[in-house]
């Protein structure tokens, strides 16, 4: 059977050398696609669904993890997707994490042997017809990864600048229901009177920001206050939608973050 690989990492050299180690050690692998950043990655992953992706942990636009995060995210429970191996700097993530979340991971710079060894879990796991590449797999796989300790910031923000408008709101932390990725801003959700408000910034970096007693991420695109949970409700199917005091709809939970509200 011939096996595929998308491989994305962000600086060409060691792309480019990672193509050559693989071409060397799985002749067999067919590389259909190479993408220097994680929207890239993402994309081709999507179009050409490949058996495996190497994907490196920092990259412009997307981390290699919120790609994987995505992809367990978006699809159905039972979809396959493709195996993945993290690509990654020592000391970046807990090599711990690694080994607890029983995806397979590179440390850079890559060796031929290490690749080798990589090389050769991956054509066993192919090999076995099993749902260890299903969405909900891939889920359970990354939640040692989602569930690292976060840093927390020496003084979390109190106030937001937020754009309505024209205009430019100071707003306490407290007042803010939850916010939400939109392209290259985030939606500020606080009293509905106020309407939804924007801070030119990306999720992640806002995240670093924040105390994550409080605000806690519930799918990779959004995060919530947890003041302002009233419950949450599952359906027949598993899915967890979160009710909010001064939200008119619900705010669906990814799987990878189903866990938080087991105990409501």
């Amino acid at each position: 059977m011939q096996y595929t690989a998308v491989l994305a990492e962000d600086e060409p050299l060691l792309l480019t050398e990672l193509v050559s180690q693989l071409n060397l050690v799985w002749s067999e692998l067919q590389i259909v696609g190479q993408a220097k950043n994680g929207v890239a990655a993402l994309e081709q992953i999507r179009a050409l669904r490949p058996s495996i992706a190497f994907l490196d942990i920092r990259m412009p636009g997307a981390t290699g993890l919120e790609v994987a995060q995505a992809l367990a995210e978006d699809a159905a429970a039972d979809e396959p997707v493709p195996l993945i191996v993290f690509v990654t700097a020592y000391g970046e993530f807990a090599v711990e994490a690694f080994e607890a979340s029983a995806i397979d991971y590179l440390l850079k710079p890559v060796t031929t042997e290490r690749l080798s060894v990589t090389s050769e879990r991956l054509r066993k796991r192919l090999a076995v017809v099993s749902a260890a590449s299903s969405a909900q797999a891939l889920a359970d796989q990354l939640m040692p990864l989602i569930q690292m300790p976060r840093p927390q910031p020496s003084q979390p923000l109190k106030y937001l600048r937020v754009g309505r408008g024209t205009s430019v709101h100071l707003v306490p932390l407290d007042q803010i229901r939850y916010f939400q990725a939109a392209d290259k801003y985030v939606l500020v959700f606080g009293n509905e009177a106020d309407g939804e408000g924007l801070i030119r910034e990306s999720l992640r970096d806002l995240q670093m920001q924040l105390d994550s007693q409080q605000f806690v991420q519930i799918h990779r695109s959004t995060l919530v206050n947890l003041d302002y949970v009233e419950r949450a409700d599952r359906d027949e199917l598993g899915r967890t939608q979160l009710r909010l005091r001064g939200v008119a709809n619900p705010l669906m939970v990814s799987r990878l973050y189903n866990h938080l509200f087991k105990p409501m």
